[in-house]
């Protein structure tokens, strides 16, 4: 029963979070047709942006999601009630500030990631759009998040596909036929999450619904509480923007934009696997929430175990299709045919995605521990992978291998994690 129950949860979230990631893996077909290798370059510097919107949406959203499911099979259904308005109301106020950005000064956020004159040029539309709809990204987690918890799951990902389908299309749409380029591209990216919201509302206003809105002042003690138990989805998505933004300067420094590009490419590529991973690790957390509150050890185990074998599956299967179709997929990107670019990405993504394997493991196992309660051991691991081994071998490696060194450190970064985690497992398994 419990792996019936499993399978519910994951299938439907792997379907979203991958769903998502479409978002930006659509902007860099597309825009590799319209703006080649520039365009590419820019999206990938607009990338970081992206990262820490959706970092902060996602830690406020899924933690207090994750919170409220822990507090609702306690029976403590009044405090519990009390947690989507405070995600709400925080998710929309910490937006503000990447709306005045955008309003105001999108070129100098682009110059602080790294953009030259000419790429600033090609991008500044994009990253104005793109930062004034960060309100919608960020409120998005918490709509998809509590629908997903109040045994919708299937809700919330027909929420996430179909704005992801709503993105492809008019990305299409916006770039070519009508003939906006990179600002089409953004336009559609910035709508999508209000498609999504939109299809959410078909949850709370069924009769289904046990999600209650509440007129609280926000809290800062419920905000804090939620966040100990987001910050594994916050370092999940964080870290695609801290690795990109360190990934961009060293590549800088070491060839140009063109290697940027490169990079652009496998970056992008990787973000699906990542939101495959992450889909596990967020599937799991209902059941696994539900069944530590009823105390029952032996399936939390039984969870824990299916969720690592579907995990190691997924990074397998992704592993195998790259070595045998690196050339293809560079390929689809590299609309402008380029040697460098394609010298560059083909041993590039072969060698980064290798570091999927160990991925697996660690964050589906960070995701079972914060289900559980456990935030402290959670957040070492989302730390360690996300921020701080990554950043120490991307410094490293490259000195000594140059730029197969920035694709290995991916790998390096996960496998001194994952060995990390087999101590922290030692101890409190």
């Amino acid at each position: 029963m419990i792996e019936k129950k499993l399978r519910g949860y994951i299938l439907p979230n792997i379907l979203a979070t991958t769903g998502t990631s479409c978002y930006v893996l659509a902007d860099t077909v597309f825009i590799s047709m319209a703006e080649g290798a520039n365009g590419i370059t820019g999206l990938n510097l607009v990338l970081p942006i992206f990262a820490i919107t959706f970092a902060i949406g996602a830690m406020i959203g899924i933690g207090s999601a994750t919170k409220y499911t822990l507090l609702k099979s306690l029976g403590d259904i009044s405090t519990a009630d009390k947690y989507f308005s405070n995600s709400f109301f925080w998710s929309l106020l910490l937006s503000l500030p990447f709306l005045i950005l955008g309003i105001f000064i999108p070129d100098v956020v682009l110059r602080v990631f790294g953009a030259d004159e000419v790429i600033v040029n090609v991008t500044h539309a994009y990253a104005r759009i793109i930062l004034c709809f960060s309100p919608f990204f960020m409120l998005n987690f918490t709509f998809t998040a509590f629908v997903r918890n109040d045994n919708s799951p299937r809700i919330a990902m027909a929420a996430t596909l179909i704005s992801g389908i709503f993105n492809i299309i008019f990305d299409y749409i916006l770039i070519f036929p009508v003939g906006m380029g990179m600002a089409g591209a953004a336009l559609a990216t910035g709508i999508s999450p209000i498609v999504s919201m939109s299809i959410c509302m078909l949850h709370y206003l069924s009769k289904k619904n046990n999600v209650r809105f509440c007129f609280n002042l926000p809290s800062v003690k419920k905000l804090i509480l939620s966040c100990s138990l987001g910050l594994v989805a916050f370092v999940g998505e964080i870290s695609n923007g801290i690795i990109t933004t360190v990934f961009n300067f060293i590549l800088l420094s070491l060839v140009g934009n063109i290697a940027v590009a490169a990079y652009g490419v496998i970056a992008n590529s990787a973000l699906v696997g990542v939101a495959m991973l992450n889909g596990v690790s967020q599937g799991l957390q209902p059941v696994a929430s539900e069944t530590y509150g009823k105390g029952e050890k032996k399936d939390l185990k039984k969870i824990y175990l299916y969720s690592l074998s579907v995990g190691i599956i997924i990074a397998g299967v992704l592993v195998a299709l790259v070595m045998a179709f690196a050339q293809n997929i560079i390929v689809a990107f590299n609309n402008e045919n380029s040697d460098v670019l394609a010298n560059y990405a083909i041993p590039g993504i072969r060698i980064y995605f290798i570091g999927f394997i160990p991925a697996a493991f660690n964050i589906i196992t960070a995701g079972f521990y914060s289900a559980t309660g456990r935030g402290k051991e959670s957040s070492l691991i989302a730390i360690s992978r996300g921020i701080v081994a990554i950043i120490v071998f991307a410094l490293i490696l490259p000195g000594i291998f140059g730029i197969t060194g920035v694709w290995s450190s991916f790998f390096a970064a996960e496998m001194f994690t994952a060995i990390f985690c087999i101590v922290l497992m030692r101890k409190s398994l």
